[in-house]
């Protein structure tokens, strides 16, 4: 019997991959990751600091049965219409390792969430941008190619923009039940203004995603989960596998999820007025910065000074992150909203620094 066939190490879609490494110096204010700067929920603190031994010495739960449940209730859904993984983009990954057979194409709206691409890649898959200018106005644009999936981030990131709910209405329609997976990503929709959980569950091959690494400050235990129909969730949890939250990350969640004392909107509320204290202090300056619905600005600056920009904002031991070339923005910098203390800090950092002093 013969050896399988062995190709090369590694494959050759894979290997111009690197890993995802953006500049994170510490500095004093860092407004580079769309975290919560408000510092993470009370109650899921609470909880972290009660566990137990087993907590950390038994493996937890399958497939986070008490997670689902908490999604289930934040959202008005059916528990077998809930998925949950490692963080958000653990939950796009295993979508997409549950798509058909190797091969095909992911469509996503440019600009966007960074790690579209490579997932793509990772699995297989051709990445395939459309310019948000392209698609808003003619959303038929997005399945030019028959592709396997249409990736949408809304509010996007990095640019802050919420497509409207019509729109992502008609791109569903388009996509029909035999038709595309499309993906909704709601990291951001904690500060939006509509969501499309749950009325994803009323499309077979949707689903709307999310993250509990923004609002509710969880970053660090790394939990996201997605809402569609029961279905393809179904699907999604064989690709996902077992033991994927950790005990730990569980139980927190869940008391974050049920925000019994209001602290997520509390918050959240905080966060969305100084957004707009944010940008009317910007158009003060004369450097406007574009409608966001997310916890984040995203800011154009002159061509080529995106990476320049950050770096000098560095000096003053205020981070950002910066996106050259960004289609359909060009060079620009995303900068967290937070607590305004810390927009003060960026306020002035930014005054010097667009001016070309030093410090």
């Amino acid at each position: 019997m013969s050896a399988p066939a062995r190709g090369p190490l590694p494959r050759p879609d894979y290997r111009e991959l690197s890993p995802y490494a953006p500049d994170r110096r510490p500095v004093e204010i860092d407004l580079s990751d769309n975290t919560n700067l408000w510092g993470t929920h009370p109650d899921a603190l609470a909880v972290i600091r009660g566990a137990d031994t087993d907590a950390l010495a038994r493996y937890p739960s399958l497939y986070a049965d008490a997670l689902r449940q908490a999604v289930a209730r934040r959202h008005g859904v059916k528990v077998d219409q809930v998925t949950t993984g490692c963080g958000s983009d653990d939950v796009l990954d295993s979508l997409w390792r549950s798509l058909a057979e190797y091969g095909g194409t992911v469509t996503h709206v440019a600009p966007t969430f960074s790690m579209v691409e490579p997932l793509s890649r990772m699995n297989g898959r051709e990445a395939r941008p459309v310019a948000w200018s392209r698609a808003l106005a003619d959303p038929e644009t997005l399945f030019e190619g028959d592709p396997l999936m249409v990736y949408l981030c809304r509010p996007n990131n990095p640019t802050g923009l919420q497509a409207p709910s019509e729109w992502v209405e008609r791109v569903l329609e388009i996509a029909g039940d035999d038709g595309p997976v499309v993906l909704i990503d709601e990291a951001y929709a904690d500060f939006a203004t509509d969501a499309w959980i749950p009325r994803v569950t009323r499309y077979p091959r949707a689903l709307a995603v999310r993250t509990l690494s923004k609002a509710y400050g969880l970053a660090g235990l790394r939990v996201g989960y997605g809402v569609g129909s029961a279905s393809l969730i179904a699907e999604i949890e064989k690709s996902r596998g077992p033991y994927k939250v950790s005990r730990l990350a569980e139980a927190a969640a869940v008391a974050a999820l049920d925000d019994r004392g209001g602290w997520v909107e509390r918050t959240v509320h905080e966060c969305v007025e100084n957004r707009a204290r944010l940008r009317a202090a910007l158009d003060d300056r004369g450097t406007p910065a574009p409608p966001s619905s997310a916890n984040f600005v995203l800011l154009p600056v002159e061509a080529g000074r995106a990476v320049p920009t950050v770096h000098a904002l560095r000096e003053f031991e205020v981070g950002a992150r910066p996106f050259p070339d960004c289609p359909d923005v060009g060079d620009a910098i995303r900068v967290t909203v937070g607590p305004w203390p810390m927009m003060e800090r960026f306020l002035a950092a930014w005054d010097t620094v667009r001016t070309g002093e030093s410090r």
